[in-house]
């Protein structure tokens, strides 16, 4: 026997004779809540229903990480090392484990997880991980204290989950919640102290908008709420809204609660008004009021009451020629916007997909099943970006650089930038879907050669073949022959939370 195992044994047995008080009722139980995973994901289930969203990503994390390290010590850790369990004799009969465990003792599979669960929510939320992580002390050291581990077994299960939770970085970057900055100077937009002349549409399909809208009528008691049904047309209902908050007057402002999709609706009638636009994040993602630094409601409400606000760029796609896959005969140009993403290829095959199976099986399953789809069926499209012949399985363009570079966007630090965010999967390269993805999980993306990345202001692309349609902000729109991707500066003043000078 080594010395450190002989040093182990000792501790161990110092524990077993120790008799403190109240721990006894404590422990054993806050040891069995944790079996399974079981403690961490009703924590993380609390988070993720919180109206935080870095609790949420928290949770996220949390779990990821969990799930991460859970595999590495009870999968694989555990079956190299053959050490036995400590002998329970030692151990007061009132803080034994009613089943003791029959797998081997190196490394603690609790102790790792309660590690991992508590490091990956630190990395989101330091002021949550200071609950986590006395939690997750106190389940490592009740492996002890009930006899299942040695003292070593779980200070190498908890370094291991630990790792487990920093290695989720390589995939999966820390967000900075900190707002874009939306512009460099601040734009004039009126102040509604109580939302006078301010008229919202409400998109009831959206996500949480029906509770924002509740919420959204009890602190700006004169606001006019316009609420979409499900049958009328969102667009017809904006432009209404548009044109009664410019009969009006007075100085007012068009509002919307919804989803990205909703939000890029009102976005382009604001910017083709020049009226100012209240975004009140009401959809599943909100990646736009998100970058704007709007994560509650509250913080739209306290810009509008106040009139802060900023000027934001729009992405601009000008269509030219016929429908891809169709005649020779050419319209009249059309230019439709964008406020996050620009994407031809797997991307809008899959929100088609998606689209597609969506009022069977759900939003969230019928992205499952889409991703299944374009993965096994899907092709490279075929296109002239900038007279450069390309296949591609997909090709992205962000309205504005996007964070991080080298893995999925994410977020976005400026919206006023002047440039578009392009990245590009190559479909000429032997096994590139292969390769994409090992590159991904090996966190090698931004030195694979299927993956290119640039930051322009301006993109060409002719002879579109491989796919009928592009996607924009996640909806799908016919792709024509050819597509002109630019900008359009601080077309759109929005509302912002107010940011002290730096």
């Amino acid at each position: 026997m080594g010395r450190l195992e002989k040093l182990d044994v000792r501790l161990f047995d110092r524990v077993a004779a120790a008799h403190p008080r109240g721990l006894d009722l404590v422990l054993p139980r806050l040891g069995r809540s944790a079996d399974h995973g079981v403690l961490w994901l009703a924590g993380a289930a609390a988070l993720g229903l919180s109206r935080n969203r870095s609790a949420r990503r928290a949770a996220m994390r949390g779990v990821g990480s969990l799930a991460l390290a859970s595999v590495a010590a009870n999968v694989v850790a555990k079956q190299l090392t053959g050490r036995r369990r400590p002998a329970a004799d030692a151990v007061p009969m009132a803080r034994r484990l009613l089943h003791p465990p029959i797998t081997t003792s190196f490394p603690s599979g609790h102790s790792a997880s309660a590690a991992a669960f508590a490091t990956g929510v630190t990395l989101e939320s330091p002021w949550l991980g200071a609950a986590a992580i006395p939690l997750a002390a106190a389940v490592a050291g009740s492996r002890v204290y009930t006899g299942a581990h040695y003292p070593g077994d779980v200070i190498a299960g908890a370094a291991l989950g630990a790792a487990m939770a920093a290695l989720t970085l390589r995939w999966w970057p820390l967000r900075d919640d900190a707002p874009a900055q939306a512009a460099r100077a601040r734009v004039d937009v009126p102040a509604l102290p109580e939302g006078q002349n301010l008229i919202v549409v409400v998109n009831s399909s959206s996500g949480s908008a029906d509770s924002v809208a509740a919420e959204l009528r009890a602190q700006l008691p004169r606001v006019d709420l316009r609420i979409r049904e499900e049958d009328q047309d969102l667009r017809a209902l904006l432009e209404q809204a548009a044109a009664d908050v410019q009969a009006g007057g007075d100085i007012g402002a068009l509002g919307v609660v919804g989803g990205d999709g909703t939000i890029n609706a009102a976005a382009l009638i604001a910017a083709e008004r020049r009226l100012p636009l209240a975004v009140f994040p009401g959809g599943t993602l909100n990646h736009f009021a998100a970058d704007l630094g709007i994560f509650t409601l509250r913080d739209a409400v306290a810009a509008v009451q106040e009139g802060h606000g900023g000027s934001v760029d729009l992405g601009r796609v000008t269509s030219k020629g016929p429908a891809a896959g169709e005649g020779d005969e050419e319209g009249d140009p059309e230019t439709a916007y964008f406020l996050n993403t620009f994407s031809i290829g797997a991307y809008s095959d899959l929100v088609r997909a998606r689209e597609s199976l969506q009022k069977y099986l759900g939003k969230w399953p019928a992205l499952g099943v889409g991703l299944v789809r374009v993965l096994a069926q899907g092709k490279p499209t075929r296109a002239v970006v900038d007279g450069v012949e390309r296949s591609l399985w997909l090709l992205f363009a962000g309205n504005g650089r996007y964070d991080p570079p080298g893995f999925a966007p994410s977020f976005r630090r400026s919206l006023d930038d002047g440039t578009l965010d392009i990245r590009a999967v190559d479909g000429s390269h032997p096994l590139a879907r292969t390769r994409l993805v090992a590159a991904f999980l090996t966190g090698t993306l931004s030195r694979s050669r299927v993956y290119q990345a640039a930051a322009v202001s301006h993109l060409r692309i002719d002879g579109i073949s491989g796919t009928a349609h592009y996607a924009r902000d996640g909806e799908t729109t016919p792709a024509t022959e050819t597509l002109i991707l630019d900008k359009a500066p601080h077309a759109l003043n929005i509302y912002l939370p107010h940011r002290d000078p730096v």
